[in-house]
């Protein structure tokens, strides 16, 4: 006589369809962040003047959060820089690596745009 194993609980389909579309939705919410006051628009846009050393630049598209300060600033004055009119502090480009490394990088990525 074979042996009959217990029936296996089943959870209602609809249960199962609900939490997967929610796990869904979730995922996806996530990849589909910006940073605060990042709507897409270069930091410094429509600026002339080169961001100051003691000055936190406005927050651009993406997350530089570990770069260092002058990076982050060169940054925000190479994005502005590539719409057309140059907008470079040529004093620190000259003298600060982080601050040329960055210029050169936000007008690279910021071009492509």
């Amino acid at each position: 006589m074979p042996l009959a194993l217990p029936a296996a609980p089943r959870l209602a389909v609809p249960a199962v369809a609900c939490a997967l579309g929610i796990a869904v939705l979730l995922a996806q919410s996530g990849c589909a962040t910006l940073m605060p006051g990042a709507q897409g628009e270069r930091p410094g846009a429509g600026t002339s003047t080169p961001t100051p050393s003691h000055v936190e630049p406005p927050p651009p598209a993406i997350n530089l959060a570990g770069f260092p300060l002058p990076y982050r600033q060169g940054y925000a004055d190479g994005c502005a820089s590539a719409g057309g009119r140059e907008q470079k502090d040529a004093a620190r480009f000259a003298a600060d690596g982080n601050y040329r490394t960055g210029w050169a990088d936000g007008r690279a990525l910021c071009a492509r745009k």
